[in-house]
């Protein structure tokens, strides 16, 4: 038999050889690590649906972003919770509102990690929608009032990168506007650019507790069937100066990071969210899939199709396992 002169298999040989001809590396440089912070002292409030996450009080978020810091990670993204919730989101505007006194908490013990923070009114909302609402409408240029103004109280608490997930249009245009007049220029904006009308929501809609009321959100988050349409909505967000795009959720949506990457050469954020998360947990907890190695393949993909950070509630588990990853160890 005659064999071809390249065989593929000589540099699969050995764990050495194949760490020295992989070419997507995943790093804990590039996780991000949510949070759910609540009202209250010494609360840890566990997710049924989202095993090992919890609803943290500020001091016990603290504690935690201490841990997540010591394994490397570099940021985290925050997520409050308020204790009063009204038409218009108040708390989510308030400089003493749950974020801002979480983000003064977290710089002054940890001033190095990044601290992100989620932009939306969802949270603080009764109705649980992502802006001002008149009826069954939800009105997109009066919440780009109260998005800017969430931004700013954000920033002036010392927050380092604000991430408006609304899907209002011109939002990232307005927030910009007015970190800028309020001094706040540096500030950079991760713009969830790419945010699909997904089901696999459920479980942080548990843990922010903000499933609407009434209706969906379909008549702002895009149509899961639409892919030249994410390009329109990051061209978009890049014109009005974002910082970083993201795409959201990642799984099932590797073709739209692919596309973004081949677009545009902003920081590209994957956010691997809740229900992917549940997905791999639950299976592995009937031992139908190995965890740690089907949770590395997926983050790696997302890395493979294009994005630089991940978004992702295996953050602190994915970190643990890549400290062992070295001299070809495997993992």
């Amino acid at each position: 038999m005659h064999f071809p002169e390249y065989r593929a298999r000589r540099t699969r040989r050995t764990p050495i050889l194949r760490n020295m001809v992989r070419e997507t590396r995943l790093s804990v440089d590039d996780l991000i690590y949510p949070l759910f912070c609540v009202e209250g002292a010494d609360v840890c409030h566990p997710i049924g649906s989202m095993p090992g996450v919890c609803q943290l009080s500020i001091d016990r978020l603290v504690a935690e972003a201490r841990e997540v810091w010591q394994l490397g990670i570099p940021a985290v993204i925050l997520f409050g919770i308020p204790d009063r919730k009204d038409a218009l989101g108040s708390a989510g505007t308030s400089d003493d509102g749950i974020i801002p006194r979480a983000v003064r908490a977290l710089k002054q013990v940890l001033p190095e990690l990044i601290v992100v923070t989620d932009v939306c009114m969802c949270e603080y909302t009764d109705h649980g929608h992502c802006g001002v609402v008149r009826g069954q409408d939800v009105l997109n240029d009066p919440t780009l009032e109260l998005l800017s103004r969430q931004a700013v109280a954000h920033a002036r608490a010392g927050v380092d990168i604000v991430a408006p997930s609304d899907m209002m249009d011109g939002r990232v245009a307005a927030i910009r506007r007015a970190l800028d007049t309020e001094g706040f220029d540096q500030i950079p904006i991760m713009s969830y650019a790419v945010k699909y009308a997904s089901a696999f929501y459920g479980p942080f809609r548990e843990a922010a507790e903000s499933a609407p009321q009434f209706g969906d959100r379909r008549s702002y988050q895009m149509d899961p069937a639409n892919r030249r349409e994410a390009l329109r909505e990051a061209r978009l967000d890049v014109h009005e100066n974002a910082d970083f795009l993201m795409v959201k959720p990642a799984m099932a949506y590797l073709d739209i990071l692919r596309d973004l990457r081949e677009a545009f050469d902003l920081p590209l954020v994957a956010y691997n969210v809740s229900g992917e998360f549940a997905m791999l947990k639950a299976a592995a907890q009937r031992g139908w899939i190995d965890h740690d190695r089907v949770m590395l393949e997926l983050l790696t993909a997302m890395k493979r199709a294009g994005a630089d950070l991940i978004i992702t509630y295996h953050a602190k588990e994915a970190a643990g396992l890549l400290r062992q990853d070295h001299s070809g160890q495997e993992p």
